[in-house]
């Protein structure tokens, strides 16, 4: 029972996070293209990838299970918006704008990859400097 209370208080944390990021994004760049979904999309790729490497069990930070668990299934679950950047970029099919849906699948699927690997990479450094 304390891992689905784990996952869900990370959850709403991570919803927040998200909300409030995408919309600073939105109001700083505009919401004619999904950037803030974007943006947080490579953010929370990264930071997966970069606390998945740094406190597994070949990490410089050996982590508990459940503090995994709560960040990486609930803060980054809920803060990462694969849901709507589907529905985002369905919209935009749905109103003609294949350049932009097109844009946003294919930059959201490559930055998203590049983001979790050097999330990884970094964190295989920091690794590799484990006692020092």
């Amino acid at each position: 029972m304390l891992t689905y209370l784990l996952v869900a208080v990370g959850g709403a944390l991570g919803s927040v996070a998200r909300f409030w990021f995408s919309g600073v994004i939105g109001q700083q760049i505009g919401e004619t293209f999904p950037w803030g979904t974007l943006i947080v999309n490579v953010t929370g790729s990264f930071v997966i990838g970069f606390f998945s490497t740094l406190t597994g069990p070949d990490g410089r930070w050996l982590a508990q299970s459940n503090a995994r668990i709560f960040f990486m299934v609930g803060i980054c679950g809920g803060y990462t918006t694969f849901s709507s950047f589907s529905l985002q970029t369905l919209n935009l099919m749905r109103e003609g704008d294949w350049l932009k849906a097109g844009a946003n699948s294919v930059a959201s699927l490559v930055l998203c990859l590049v983001a979790v690997w050097l999330g990884h990479i970094l964190a295989m450094s920091i690794n590799s400097t484990k006692g020092h």
